[in-house]
Order: structure tokens, then C-alpha cells, then sequence
């Protein structure tokens, strides 16, 4: 499948909002579901694009999903240090999994990271649940920094990866 990655077009902000929401709800990650408080803030790509780069994957016009990008100093880093970018909130619609878009994102956030000077590293923040992201970054390099690991609310631990440029 030809995957192209670009950055979103302010026109496709509410529908890749609706498919990151989906795609966690879907697959159970918000404790509250659709009450939960983070919900909003995946559906809210037109307020991230500015602080970041807001990265789709499409095919044949059709949108697969979606990543946003933090260079370093952006105020979406949650856990980026010194020489460190970061990516956060990559989602695929279920429709499209298994097809190497969310590879394909992550790709695209290694490559945006060593395009910058003086990055040396990108890092992530992820859930205990989520297995299949999990694999994608152990395939491409990423190690698990537990050190780094921490709880953006009580009871929910975020796990951390990091890989060297």
C-alpha cells in the first residue's frame, strides 16, 4: 500500500480528531470513555498544530491517521529533555491497522527529529495497553527508559521509550 505522510491540513483537523478519539476509545484506553477528561484534548488536532507538527497518513485520499510531532521546547513535550524530541498521540483508525501507517508515522517523526539541529534523541510516552504501538517502537530501535516512566494522573502510569538519532 502506498502510504503518503504529510503534515494535516487545517481542513482535516476535526476528522483526525475524531479518529484519534476513536481509536483510543476504541480500544479502551480512557478510563472514563467518553466521559473521560482527556477525550477532548485528542479531538483537539487545531489546538495542537500550532505547538507542533500535525502528521497524517493517507491513502488514495483517504484518511488512515495520524501523529503529532513536538520539536524540542514545544509546550506538547511532556518528558523531552535537552536534545530530545518528542511524538505524542499517534492513532490509526481500525479500519486501517495492519497496513504500516502507524510504522510509517513513527518513521516520519524518527526522520523530522533528525532533520533538527542539535536533536540526539526522540521520545515517547505510552500506556501499558497499548501492545501494537509497543511493538512498532521495539522494531524500530526504541528502548524502554523506566527511570523516565511517570503518572500524568493518579493510577495511570505512562510508560517511556527513547531511541538515539
Amino acid at each position: 500500500m502506498d502510504i503518503v505522510i504529510r503534515v494535516a491540513a487545517a481542513a482535516e483537523h476535526e476528522e483526525l480528531g475524531e479518529i484519534t478519539a476513536r481509536a483510543y476509545l476504541e480500544d479502551g484506553l480512557l478510563d472514563f470513555a467518553e466521559e473521560d477528561p482527556y477525550l477532548s484534548r485528542l479531538r483537539d488536532v487545531a489546538g495542537r498544530a500550532p505547538d507542533g507538527e500535525v502528521l497524517v497518513a493517507e491513502h488514495e485520499g483517504t484518511l488512515l491517521g495520524c501523529v503529532t510531532f513536538a520539536p524540542p521546547g514545544s509546550p506538547l513535550c511532556d518528558i523531552a529533555g535537552p536534545g530530545e524530541a518528542e511524538f505524542r498521540m499517534l492513532a490509526v483508525s481500525r479500519e486501517a491497522r495492519g497496513r504500516g501507517a502507524g510504522e510509517a508515522l513513527v518513521r516520519a517523526c524518527l526522520s523530522r527529529a533528525r532533520s533538527l539541529e542539535g536533536v540526539t534523541h526522540l521520545v515517547l510516552s505510552t500506556t501499558e495497553k497499548m501492545l501494537g504501538a509497543h511493538r512498532i517502537y521495539e522494531r524500530l530501535g526504541f528502548v524502554r527508559t523506566p527511570d523516565r516512566d511517570w503518572y500524568p494522573v493518579p493510577g495511570l502510569p505512562l510508560l517511556t521509550y527513547r531511541i538515539e538519532l
